[in-house]
């Protein structure tokens, strides 16, 4: 009701302004205390009446350089302003210290007195803690000037322990756009360490699992202890949270398919390779030798249309320029994070691919390769891929790409084009998990991938990816806490694709602050305005 009366007088306002000319704007230095400050003429009496009303014991309060009927609007906030001789005689000592130190703070000081909470001087550590608070790390790549600074900065002072407000202007005005967004929870998950906490409860409900069993046609995967379980999230602002054994590298194996089919499409777009492969699910095992009725394979998430989607990348070149090329790719998704290669893996499925080899001349056989390709050299730069290897950190990094529509999080790099994302994302969606995808797509509701080695790349488009890694699998070959996990998300969390349909509310959405709290913050704001409480309008 408040609001209705105050669009209404407002609406008033301005229509008596624009039917006559401004005759009331004052420029001149005579004229006006302030001569940065011009005002528009006065409203009708009857809008006054009206604001009078709305705002009793206002102009009680009115800074002396305000007629009654005027609104001043400023033109410089940044310590530009120069008084003149009629406004240094009026002005007190603290008015003039506040003009010389600028109208309003700068983000640096708004940032300091965040996290000093009324203190002079604040420990480095402090910093820190709020800083990973916000789901930031102090090695993200867009942080490095920060952190750099900052450690030069602790060297030079008396402790080295603590910052006050000029040393830690001079530490975080390189990187204030985004401290800024991270203190200020406009991150896509506002309150990430309550998300967190959310994630964890899912791990350790998943890591009481015992089931399944590490696949073993491979022999250097049957390595792996079932009991290794990691889960590894990253934001599209690049916020970050690990749990559980998220530092062991272990290989791609399938989930590299979808990767090097969004490589294929960003070189040549989505007409060219589909010339070669299908889009739709198989309703086969992955490693079947069948195709569709054109004579290609169904999808490029099955091992046929693999193989022949690793034919399309680099045509011409070498394997050992083809897989560089690939490495480069990979690392720019993951921000240069660990992407490395087993070349025991390697060796170890080029000696027990006799399936993969058959699947090869089969489609030899079938003309399914562009013209002039190599079979052979092509069947081992699809094993080196799948030898591929990352850990659950840099995996959930190449996932929020996807998720991010093409630009890494943590570098901000264009790594692939939106098509090539959409066209991934939507064959994830609907033949990612193998012979599970249509269970996948129905309770989960979100683009995947899994792999033998246990792991399942997660995607959730403008918010994150998540690398689930657990070795031992289901009889479909998914990783068996990594089914777990994912859906319990989607049964605590609105990630499911459907979820966000109208009037329905029953999950939560991570991507928004409490109601309550937003509430009750106003509040506080208003009422330490009304008391003149400085030092609660900083915090």
């Amino acid at each position: 009701m408040l609001q209705f009366r105050f669009s209404t007088v407002l609406k008033e306002l301005s229509q008596s302004n624009l039917k006559r000319p401004l005759t009331g704007i004052a420029r001149s230095k005579s004229s006006s205390p302030n001569p940065h400050c011009f005002r528009t003429s006065c409203p009708d009496a009857r809008v006054i009446s009206k604001l009078k009303t709305l705002h009793a014991g206002v102009h009680r309060h009115r800074p002396p350089c305000v007629a009654p009927w005027t609104r001043a609007f400023c033109t410089k906030t940044d310590g530009a302003i120069e008084s003149t001789e009629q406004g240094k005689k009026d002005e007190d000592p603290t008015t003039s210290k506040r003009r010389k130190a600028g109208i309003l703070p700068s983000l640096e000081d708004l940032l300091f007195y965040t996290i000093a909470e009324g203190q002079e001087k604040i420990p480095a550590h402090k910093f820190i803690t709020a800083l990973k608070a916000t789901g930031l790390r102090t090695s993200d790549p867009r942080l490095k000037e920060c952190m750099d600074m900052l450690k030069v900065t602790l060297q030079s002072t008396s402790d080295g322990v603590t910052l006050d407000r000029h040393l830690f202007k001079k530490c975080v005005q390189s990187n204030i756009v985004l401290l800024t967004q991270a203190f200020r929870k406009k991150f896509v998950i506002p309150d990430f360490q309550s998300f967190s906490s959310h994630i964890d409860e899912l791990y350790e409900s998943a890591k009481d699992l015992n089931g399944g069993q590490v696949a073993d046609y491979i022999p250097q995967l049957a390595k792996f202890s079932p009991d290794l379980w990691a889960v590894s999230l990253c934001t599209v602002d690049g916020q970050r949270h690990t749990v559980g054994d998220t530092k062991v590298p272990f290989c791609l194996q399938s989930c590299v398919k979808p990767l090097k089919y969004a490589i294929a499409v960003h070189d040549y777009g989505t007409d060219y390779v589909h010339r070669f492969i299908g889009k739709e699910p198989s309703g086969l095992r992955f490693n079947k030798l069948f195709l569709d009725e054109d004579d290609k394979p169904h999808n490029p998430m099955v091992n046929a249309g693999a193989i022949v989607c690793t034919s399309l990348i680099k045509q011409g070149a070498g394997n050992a320029e083809r897989f560089d090329y690939v490495m480069n790719f990979l690392q720019k998704m993951a921000g240069n994070e660990y992407v490395g290669f087993s070349n025991a893996t390697f060796q170890s499925e080029r000696e027990s691919g006799d399936r993969n080899f058959a699947i090869g001349y089969y489609l030899k056989e079938k003309k399914c390769f562009p013209e002039g390709t190599d079979m052979t050299s092509i069947l081992d730069f699809y094993f080196q891929l799948c030898s591929i290897e990352v850990t659950c950190e840099s995996a959930s990094v190449m996932a929020a790409t996807l998720a991010n529509g093409g630009f890494c999080p943590i570098t901000g790099e264009r790594v692939l084009s939106p098509e090539a994302v959409r066209d991934t994302l939507s064959l994830m969606h609907s033949c990612g998990m193998y012979d599970f995808s249509g269970q996948f797509a129905f309770h989960v509701g979100l683009p995947a991938k899994s792999g033998v080695a246990g792991g399942i790349l997660l995607v959730v488009p403008n918010v994150m990816g998540v690398m689930c890694w657990s070795p031992p699998l289901d009889k479909m070959g998914n990783s068996v806490r990594g089914i777990q996990f994912c859906t319990d998300l989607v049964s605590v969390f609105n990630f499911h694709n459907y979820d966000n349909l109208r009037h329905f509310a029953k999950k939560l959405d991570p991507r928004r602050e409490g109601g309550d709290q937003r509430v009750k913050s106003v509040i506080n704001l208003l009422f330490a305005a009304y008391t003149g409480d400085v030092s609660a309008l900083r915090r």
